[in-house]
């Protein structure tokens, strides 16, 4: 009888937890993020990626935040995820996947630089992504940059470079300013047990006392799959760890 206590209070845990996210916009809307001066003014954000399929798998409820706030939301993907030989199919599933996210198609810029090819143990250098985003930044007016942490929530070498290209365009940069955001790398643990980690996502944020740290549910669950949906030629490895990661929540 144990066991079976045991999963009926998984289920409601997730069950309240899934209310939550449904619940959520009305909290949603209080967040401070990307509000601190206290003005409503849009923001030009430039998020910076390694692989098509990497916002929707990791940065979906940043990014439906975002266009919930009209916010000029620009994506920079660094590479076409050539890795096996699907570059170009996995650049047009990025640009269906943007439509359902509702980002303009001419806000989407996907690279094939011969020095920034997809793949465990590419290494790429961190001036030359640097460089890059810097040039774009300039382009678009950015003043703001979301991205990886320096694990990259999967560990992917990639996306650690990325973590680096814009700490290296931060360190270097010589007047302006441009406020910088990074995605919280998770444990294994954590990563995995869906929406039940909200309650830990929200007990972390308000714990970072020295920190801005902030938690954004996802206004949006079903627009985040049917973004994920399009990247079809990655769905042998990712269906599984999409539906239940805590990035999609």
């Amino acid at each position: 009888m144990a066991w079976i206590a045991l999963t009926l209070s998984v289920l409601v845990l997730w069950f309240a937890s899934l209310c939550k996210i449904f619940l959520g916009s009305s909290a949603a809307s209080k967040t401070t993020f990307l509000d601190g001066d206290k003005s409503s003014r849009r923001r030009n954000v430039l998020l910076v990626i390694a692989h098509p399929d990497d916002e929707s798998m990791f940065f979906a409820p940043v990014i439906n935040f975002l266009i919930s706030r009209t916010h000029n939301l620009h994506v920079l993907c660094m590479s076409t995820g050539n890795a096996d030989g699907m570059g170009s199919i996995r650049k047009e599933e990025l640009y269906l996947a943007s439509a359902i996210l509702k980002i303009p198609s001419n806000q989407v810029k996907i690279l094939d630089h011969p020095d920034l090819q997809d793949g465990f143990g590419k290494v790429w250098n961190w001036n030359s992504l640097a460089s890059i985003i810097d040039e774009e930044t300039r382009i678009h007016n950015i003043d703001v940059i979301i991205t990886f942490d320096d694990h990259g929530i999967s560990g992917h070498c990639n996306h650690k470079d990325v973590h680096q290209g814009v700490r290296k365009l931060l360190h270097d940069a010589t007047g302006g300013h441009i406020e910088a955001w990074e995605l919280v790398s998770p444990n294994i643990v954590r990563k995995y047990i869906g929406p039940v980690d909200i309650w830990l996502s929200t007990l972390f944020t308000r714990g970072q006392r020295n920190k801005q740290t902030h938690c954004l549910l996802n206004l949006d669950l079903h627009k985040s799959y049917a973004a994920m949906a399009q990247h079809s030629s990655q769905w042998v490895w990712s269906v599984f760890p999409v539906l239940l990661s805590i990035c999609s929540f």
